[in-house]
């Protein structure tokens, strides 16, 4: 069973469980093919209206306590809005491919709604981006949480993916 880390920065809101759930759901749906884990960091506090440098630091402070939970041996994608835009059948080919299947675990990463800090995208293998668009992180999860269910569809032959 290969294993897969969602990290990502802020947690559920107990009022929005609705995306823990959804989340729940499709990592449930890949119990037999990998182990997943999700790991919350917590979100560092910011004033009501920062300027740049109070996110900047604020994002290195997150991007330690990132780097501290990644796996040495892993794959490591961050998802960012910089990222490649890959569709489903090339990302099933990413989650599948070589590098990814030799690799101890496969580590996604996802920051705050601000982001993520150079450190974080410099260490990670491939950058991600799931949108032109912006989601919160909560939903970037879910998104997430959704297509690993799909390359699994794509991969197995299975009628999800259509």
């Amino acid at each position: 069973m290969r294993k897969i880390n969602i990290i990502y920065v802020g947690g559920f809101k107990a009022s929005e469980k609705y995306y823990r759930e959804a989340m729940d759901e499709y990592t449930k749906r890949l119990g037999a093919e990998f182990a997943i884990e999700k790991i919350e960091i917590r979100a560092e506090p910011l004033p009501e209206d920062p300027n740049q440098s109070q996110i900047d630091a604020c994002l290195v402070a997150e991007g330690k306590k990132i780097l501290g939970r990644l796996n040495a041996n892993a794959f490591k994608i961050a998802l960012c809005i910089e990222g490649n835009h890959l569709t489903s059948e090339r990302f099933a080919s990413l989650l599948y491919g070589e590098k990814a299947e030799s690799s101890k675990s496969v580590d996604f990463v996802i920051g705050s709604s601000h982001g993520l800090c150079d450190e974080v995208k410099k260490t990670a293998d491939f950058l991600l981006s799931l949108s032109s668009l912006t989601f919160s992180h909560r939903l970037a999860a879910v998104m997430l949480s959704e297509q690993l269910y799909r390359a699994y569809s794509i991969k197995t032959g299975r009628k999800y993916h259509k």
